[in-house]
């Protein structure tokens, strides 16, 4: 029985929507059944239908002589013509050419091949042969340094790391050092991290790699130069420039020819040296600060809550050199667009992938990143439940602590992976809001955790140390704080952990220059916390993604929150009997959106801190969407009078414990 030629046509239109989507707008986890059955269901109902007829053509009649056959046709019949083609092409449309039939089923085969390419790329190309050096946690007086150098046809193997302080123009083979021995295995996939101590602060050096009698190894084919962080203990205040992104995967929006590509991280280089024909980093002495136009940002009093202004005009500055990049999650996606499942070398093999991108290559090999992980280094919305056994931790996390975690900085406690860090007089705290979080549908709602005890106490004793020893405090979260996205973000981040979010918020409302850093949602938001009156006050920059899909069309973000906080306004209203004083009571939202950014695949942040003037610290914020400027901020912080970081076992006592007995809480086992 013949099929009507619009069955195919049908089945046809709905597999080139479908592949659409899954390669340049979202790599749905559906597509890679419903390609393939969309692509056979086409090819066999076009078995069963009878092509077309072509058209008889009419004969001249006597009375009706025929047209020379040398008569042109007019341009505008062609025209048609060629639209036609298109049209019919495009979207599968019956035809009696049997060269447009062929052509519908070659590009259905195209587009077949491009989706099959797409997530089967890592099984095929498993970047075994990766090799690759990068600086990962920086402190003032050393710094920690991760080397992939396989050695084939043997099981371990030796690399030194030599090194030298930075000269601009020093001799290739002067003043070299020995430094450790990195050990390198194949049971540890010939990763391993090594930490090169006795540095001095504020100061540029570079190393390379050896074999264990000083013969420089090919690989890297210039020194990897770094510059050590400055000593927290001077209050001289600091100014530098950090970037912030999450969510990363090669080659999307796809590309055919492009697998190894990240394009996000080619876009952050052009960002970050704008002025090199070869992406190479700065002059390591800070010298070259390349002059970038951007919104001038308005100069704003310090206040007792960080005061906020958007900057319509444009000026020249000088920007400092950047210093790291703080990577919030999703690194890799084990389950996007294919779970190739719970096994140590599927989880490697992402990772080797990144580190194998040229694109990244121009940023690691140049620039310090910090990571912390989310859902997508292991498997979607993954929750811990406190217990590393739980599948597939086990596996996901060998692979992040071998490439990733073991560059961070040391946590407090041994094996764990939320740490913290200071850069002068800034403070970082990076959780982990994956390993311990509670089920969240179903535990008790007021039980629920996001931190476990541990590392909720370990964030409640650096915000006591903090408090009065850093300026600015960030907060680093993989997944947002606030609670105005809808849909699985309403489980999956903050809001699913309600009591607990609440107690933390109070807690760092009573801190000033509290900054919270998330990531997660492929999208860009600022948000403003409002508390009591006399809190400080809270700001939230969720950021991502660094390179993936974004979803149009659709959104979930709220402008306010329905929760409120109550205000007290103070009037002097002049009445018969004299002026008289008028508080007026009303109410703000507890939580607002600030600016709201949904589009576009390429997104980062970077901030600018300033804190050379104590008493009017500053924060610049701007926000790089697709590789343009697309939103600027400048935060005017509170002044601190900073203590010395030596005295932090009194400080706390006097400083902390009375803000914890007005929210509630009794600290003492904490301290």
């Amino acid at each position: 029985m013949a099929l009507s030629p619009y069955v195919p046509t049908a089945f046809s239109s709905l597999f080139r929507f479908f592949a659409f989507i899954f390669l340049r707008v979202i790599p749905v986890r559906l597509g890679k059944t419903a390609l393939p059955v969309l692509y056979f269901v086409t090819l066999i109902s076009s078995c069963f239908v009878t092509p077309p007829t072509p058209a008889v053509q009419n004969h001249p009649t006597k009375t009706e002589p025929a047209k020379p056959e040398t008569e042109t046709k007019p341009l505008h019949h062609e025209r048609s013509q060629s639209v036609d083609v298109w049209t019919t092409v495009l979207f599968s449309l019956p035809s009696t050419s049997r060269s447009i039939r062929i052509t519908h089923l070659v590009v259905n085969t195209l587009l077949l091949f491009a989706a099959v390419d797409f997530v089967a790329h890592p099984f095929f190309d498993p970047a075994t042969d990766v090799v690759f050096t990068r600086v990962g946690a920086v402190y003032p007086d050393s710094v920690k340094i991760v080397v992939r150098y396989p050695e084939f046809n043997s099981t371990e193997s030796h690399v030194k790391i030599v090194w030298r302080e930075y000269k601009e123009m020093a001799a290739l083979e002067e003043g070299w050092r020995d430094g450790p021995v990195v050990k390198l295995t194949e049971a540890n996939d010939w990763v391993n991290t090594i930490g090169l101590h006795s540095l001095w602060p504020s100061t540029a050096y570079e190393y390379r790699l050896s074999s264990l009698n000083r013969t420089v190894l090919p690989y890297p084919p210039t020194p990897i130069s770094f510059r050590t962080f400055p000593d927290p203990r001077l209050p001289t205040g600091t100014h530098f420039r950090f970037v912030v992104s999450s969510c990363v995967s090669p080659n999307f929006p796809y590309v055919p020819f492009q697998s190894r590509r990240i394009k996000g991280f080619d876009l952050l280089a052009h960002y970050l040296w704008p002025m090199r024909g070869k992406i190479v980093p700065p002059a390591m002495d800070g010298s070259f600060n390349p002059e970038v136009s951007q919104s001038s940002l308005a100069n704003l009093d310090s206040t007792p809550t960080p005061t906020i202004a958007s900057a319509p005009s444009t000026a020249v500055v000088t920007l400092p050199p950047p210093e790291f990049l703080l990577f919030l999650g999703d690194f890799i996606y084990a389950d996007v667009p294919f779970y190739f499942g719970d096994d140590k070398e599927a989880y490697r093999r992402l990772y080797r992938r990144n580190y194998q991108s040229q694109s990244f290559r121009k940023i690691y090999e140049h620039l310090p990143v910090f990571h912390t992980y989310d859902d997508h280094e292991i498997i979607n919305n993954f929750q811990g439940l406190a217990n590393d056994s739980t599948p597939p931790f086990p596996n996901a996390s060998d692979a992040f602590k071998l490439y990733n975690a073991d560059g961070n900085y040391e946590s407090t406690k041994k094996d764990q992976y939320y740490y913290h860090f200071r850069y002068g007089d800034v403070a970082f705290f990076v959780m982990d809001t994956r390993r311990y979080r509670s089920n969240v549908f179903d535990d008790d709602v007021h039980s629920r955790t996001m931190l476990g005890d541990q590392q909720l106490s370990a964030l409640y004793d650096w915000l006591g140390k903090v408090n009065t020893t850093a300026t600015f405090k960030f907060v680093v979260s993989s997944v947002p704080f606030t609670s105005l996205w809808g849909y699985d973000a309403q489980t999956d981040a903050w809001p699913g952990y309600a009591d607990e979010k609440a107690v933390l918020l109070k807690a760092l409302h009573s801190v000033p220059n509290v900054i919270i850093l998330s990531g997660d949602r492929h999208e860009f938001a600022a948000i403003e916390f409002n508390g009591d009156e006399d809190d400080n006050g809270i700001l939230e920059f969720s950021t991502s993604p660094m390179s993936m899909f974004y979803v149009p069309f659709f959104r979930t973000l709220k402008k306010t929150s329905d929760a409120m906080v109550s205000r007290v306004k103070t009037e002097v209203v002049s009445t018969d009997d004299g002026d008289e004083v008028v508080n007026t009571k009303y109410e703000i939202p507890q939580e607002k959106v600030l600016r709201y950014i949904a589009s576009g695949n390429y997104k980062w942040s970077a901030f600018e801190v300033d804190t050379r003037d104590l008493e009017k610290p500053t924060l610049k914020l701007e926000v790089m969407i697709d590789g343009s400027a697309a939103y600027h901020l400048m935060i005017a912080g509170k002044p601190v009078k900073l203590y010395s970081s030596t005295a932090l076992g009194t400080l706390v006592p006097q400083s902390f414990n009375k803000m914890f007995h007005k929210i509630g809480l009794r600290p003492s086992k904490w301290f």
